[in-house]
């Protein structure tokens, strides 16, 4: 699934194309994870005012209304000048002046939906329970410490849920957990607040790190000008079960929480 890092590299890579494009068109194929909301010949007209992120939502400001883009698990998106006719998983196409965006997305979960703006409900029902950006000046000690003291259950959940900060997904909680020396399966409330700063600094390093590197390629992943990422080259625990740790060489671990698979090293991180 496109995470925080896949999603910022995505937006990085068309924002600045799409910028002040008029809408021509709008093309739907198959049924996404959430109706568009608006006809599609309503947005005809409309300009293309930038590309924000929120979470692992991207942003398309209109000068009347955005649209709020998700990925989903398998989706990306292309923009270029044009594109070929659709094929069977090209389920949503905005033609503008400035180029073609669109969306590709075999299973299906991605959504483009449409809201009056960002405080109407459409856009509130799915940003309003979103944690804190990592990279906002909102992502201090004081706040992460308090919200983890809250939780009692495994901090790499607490992490994946979303609702302390946004972005931290299967890998990266993996490897912060690992670069603060933190085992996954500690309660977020045994976290102490010297810990909880390597943590979140660990977040943000490893989040950074990951968009400077185009993000992760597992299976499908590409920018909207097509280029996989290369941070799983980088990881240090993830993916790496039975492989000597980076550090230390104790092999690495691999378990199962909340059915999904979790990577550490049982030396590095006691506790």
């Amino acid at each position: 699934m496109p995470e925080l890092p896949e999603v910022e590299v995505t937006r990085r890579s068309f924002a600045g194309r799409i910028a002040g494009g008029r809408i021509e068109a709008v093309r739907l194929g198959k049924p996404l994870r959430w109706p568009l909301g608006v006809a599609p010949e309503l947005l005809v007209g409309r300009t293309v005012l930038g590309v924000r992120r929120r979470g692992k939502y991207l942003l398309l400001d209109l000068d009347e209304g955005v649209l709020l883009l998700h990925l989903g698990m398998s989706g990306s998106l292309g923009f270029a000048p044009s594109l070929p006719d659709a094929g069977t998983h090209d389920h949503f196409d905005l033609v503008t002046t400035r180029g073609v965006l669109r969306l590709n997305d075999p299973r299906r979960f991605g959504a483009v939906v449409y809201a009056p703006g960002e405080a109407a409900p459409e856009a509130v029902k799915l940003l309003g329970r979103l944690g804190v950006e990592p990279f906002s000046e909102a992502f201090d000690l004081d706040g992460f410490h308090e919200r983890l003291r809250r939780r009692h259950a495994p901090i790499k959940q607490v992490l994946l849920a979303g609702d302390v900060v946004v972005g931290v997904g299967n890998i990266y909680a993996s490897e912060a957990l690992f670069l603060a020396g933190i085992r996954p399966t500690l309660r977020a409330s045994r976290i102490s607040r010297p810990r909880a700063e390597k943590l979140r600094q660990a977040v943000r390093g490893v989040l950074a790190r990951a968009v400077e590197r185009g993000g992760s390629t597992l299976r499908d992943f590409s920018n909207a000008h097509g280029e996989a990422g290369l941070f799983q080259l980088d990881a240090m625990v993830y993916d790496r079960a039975g492989q000597p740790c980076r550090v230390c060489g104790t092999p690495v671990k691999a378990i199962r929480q909340g059915q999904r698979a979790t990577y550490f090293c049982p030396a590095c991180q006691k506790a």
